[in-house]
């Protein structure tokens, strides 16, 4: 496995290596959830690029940029244990050079449910995106189900944008009681991590209402919301259901029902969702 520091070193290596390339683009402290998107991009290319790195323009002033969880040598080990070819480990120099002024924005889907609260951080998250597009130059890129929202924002640049750049989505790694797996777990109190499992038992709920004919959304979220508030001390940002596909809101032709939530439990902001078809 190669570690590659340098745009211009990674790009060599892209040129020297003609097969089918997939890429993970990670922040690092991987866990399990991160491992299973590296076992997906294994089984669509035959050469594997994870990249890791904390992008600060995806942070607001006051998030959690300065504390965000970080172990490089841990993460080589894991993705070395996985098979990976390269990690893509460069520095805010190198992928912010002094002078730095271009970003990419997906109009539409930017300042909804969780670009409400993080107003910039979705122009963060498509301009570094873009950036490992033409560094690396994949043929797929995996990304996690969790970042929903994310996802469908990514997908909208590459094709905006003809990256054509195939992008699989990963279903989302939970821990045994059913909290999505994520590196912000960490900063977790025991308390507030006991609390954490409320939202995917809220979201549970909401499929089993579906599932038994109800289609009363704002009930759903009603008793979604009463049961968060109920069992826990969490503060609700949003809970929202939208089309699967595009974001929109719910109509009559609806095929695929997106219900997402997120909330802070004390600093910590934890994100959710569940499809319902």
């Amino acid at each position: 496995m190669k570690v590659i520091k340098t745009i211009s070193e990674m790009r060599r290596w892209r040129r020297a290596n003609r097969g089918t390339v997939a890429l993970v683009p990670t922040m690092g402290f991987l866990h399990e959830g991160h491992l299973s998107l590296i076992r997906k991009a294994k089984s669509h290319a035959q050469q594997t690029v994870v990249s890791i790195y904390v992008n600060p323009t995806q942070f607001a002033p006051g998030e959690d940029l300065d504390k965000y969880p970080r172990d490089i040598e841990r993460d080589e080990a894991l993705c070395r244990a996985e098979g990976v070819d390269v990690v893509f480990y460069p520095s805010n120099e190198e992928m912010y050079p002094a002078g730095h002024k271009t970003y990419v924005v997906t109009e539409d889907l930017s300042g909804i449910l969780c670009g409400k609260s993080r107003p910039t951080h979705f122009r963060g998250v498509t301009t570094i995106v873009a950036k490992l597009f033409n560094i690396v130059q994949p043929d797929s890129a995996v990304f996690g189900q969790k970042d929903a929202q994310q996802a469908l924002i990514i997908n909208r640049m590459n094709e905006d944008l003809n990256f054509g750049v195939h992008i699989i989505i990963a279903s989302i790694v939970r821990e045994t009681d059913g909290l999505a797996m994520s590196s912000r777990n960490k900063y977790l109190s025991g308390q507030h991590r006991t609390e954490a499992a409320v939202l995917y038992q809220s979201l549970q709920m909401a499929r089993r209402e579906f599932e038994s004919g109800k289609r009363d959304f704002e009930t759903l979220k009603n008793k979604m919301q009463r049961h968060i508030l109920h069992n826990s001390s969490a503060k609700i940002d949003y809970i929202e259901y939208r089309d699967a596909e595009t974001l929109a809101p719910v109509q009559t032709d609806t095929k695929k029902i997106l219900f997402l939530l997120a909330a802070y439990f004390g600093k910590t902001r934890l994100i959710d969702n569940i499809i319902l078809k």
